[in-house]
């Protein structure tokens, strides 16, 4: 088994969302030790954003491109090839103005590549990225959960189940910066919700 963690946090040390992930990881590298891991910190090594300079090398022919753009496009195919290769993808998603990081949003930019991971048929667009487990790790300072505040899970399964990604299991830790015993709760939940996933 391939796991790939996605940490999107913009702190690299003391991360709630990363916290939670690699408890996920440690559950599912308890349940298989051979399994693989590979770990991706976009706080660590951000990925650039999607801007005028990467559609217009995304967008000339590979042979055509020039030294610069023929680089620039390499680092999405990267991250393209992480997940190509993935069994199991663990997100880390902190709440950040009640939306996704950016740090996570350029990853998303960088993975969703027209003919390479789906594409537009007749009947509609197909999701090229199947047959994989997807865990999301949920870190808030607030509750959000089931209200209109949650903007971040109707678009993750939305763009995940775009590129073929629809087994999503959302973990939520919730109330982290509503005092000390909140917090406590909300890993408490957490944990819980894991246990009941692999049991």
């Amino acid at each position: 088994m391939n796991i790939l963690q996605i940490n999107s946090s913009a702190r690299r040390v003391g991360a709630n969302s990363t916290r939670l992930a690699d408890s996920i990881v440690a559950r599912l590298l308890a349940a298989d030790p051979e399994a693989k891991l590979t770990l991706r910190d976009l706080a660590a090594n951000p990925h650039p954003v999607l801007d005028e300079a990467a559609l217009g090398a995304l967008f000339t022919p590979a042979e055509q491109r020039t030294p610069a753009q023929a680089e620039r496009v390499a680092l999405d195919d990267m991250l393209i090839a992480e997940i190509q290769a993935a069994d199991v993808l663990v997100l880390g998603v902190p709440m950040y103005n009640f939306g996704v990081p950016v740090q996570l949003k350029n990853w998303i930019d960088a993975i969703a590549r027209a003919g390479v991971t789906f594409r537009y048929t007749e009947s509609g667009p197909e999701g090229l990225l199947k047959g994989k487990k997807v865990f999301v790790a949920l870190a808030r300072g607030g509750r959000h959960r089931g209200t209109e505040t949650d903007s971040q899970v109707p678009y993750l399964k939305t763009v995940l189940g775009f590129i073929g990604m629809s087994d999503i299991q959302f973990i939520y830790a919730e109330g982290l910066n509503m005092g000390p015993e909140a917090a406590q709760q909300g890993f408490a939940e957490a944990e819980a919700a894991l246990a009941a996933a692999f049991a």
